[in-house]
This record gives structure tokens, C-alpha cells and sequence, in this order.
């Protein structure tokens, strides 16, 4: 067990859409990320993913319509959702999903994060 302040780990993180693990809790990653600028689109096959946004604002642009988080907000995009996050500002959020998720869904691209580290490691 061990406490995790937001605001250290966020100071901490320095790269834009990379994601770093948190806490593990019941084979679910609580992940915390620095985004700015668009995201592509992706989904996630079999997994739900939950947006909270901690510091910004976020804009969820789905296929059919956008969804703009705010301080204090959060949405669940499920599975199988074609999404895209983007912040026109740096954003600082919050993603709860299983272990194992990857930051671009079913894509493999040069923004995959394929083995999160933790906000601990250097």
C-alpha cells in the first residue's frame, strides 16, 4: 500500500500521451497522462475506458457526436467505441482500464505505449 499525491505525479510526468500506471487495483490500471493536441483515432476491442479529467479541460470526439470534460468531469468510453481525446491545452487526466490496455487501442503505432511505466520509475 502506498499514498499517491496527483499534483507530485503530475509534475513528474513530462511527456504528452504517454501514460503512467498509478495503482493496480484488482487486475484494473489507474493511469495518469499529460495530453496535448490531438490524439488518433482508436478503440478498444474488449476493454472500457474511463476518462476523469484532473486538471483542463478534454474534448472526447466520438464518431457521432463530442463530449468536452472539464475540471472534475469524467465519461466512460466502452468498448468497441471509436473515440479520439483532444486537448487544445495541456490536460491532465486520470484513465482507469484493465491491465494490459493500450494507450491506441487495436493500433500499433509510434505513439503505442506497450509497457507503461510506473510513476515511480525514472
Amino acid at each position: 500500500m502506498r499514498k499517491v499525491n496527483l499534483e507530485a505525479a503530475f509534475r513528474g510526468i513530462t511527456e504528452h500521451w504517454s501514460p503512467r500506471i498509478a495503482a493496480e487495483v484488482n487486475e484494473t490500471q489507474v493511469k495518469l497522462a499529460k495530453l496535448e493536441g490531438e490524439f488518433d483515432w482508436h478503440h478498444h476491442e474488449d476493454q472500457d475506458e474511463l476518462f476523469l479529467v484532473v486538471k483542463g479541460r478534454l474534448l472526447l470526439q466520438l464518431r457521432d457526436r463530442e463530449v468536452w470534460l472539464e475540471e472534475g468531469e469524467m465519461m466512460v468510453v466502452p468498448r468497441g467505441v471509436v473515440h479520439r481525446p483532444v486537448a487544445p491545452e495541456e490536460c491532465h487526466v486520470l484513465l482507469v482500464e484493465p491491465r494490459g490496455t493500450l494507450n491506441t487501442g487495436t493500433e500499433v503505432t509510434e505513439r503505442t505505449v506497450a509497457e507503461p511505466r510506473w510513476i515511480d520509475d525514472a
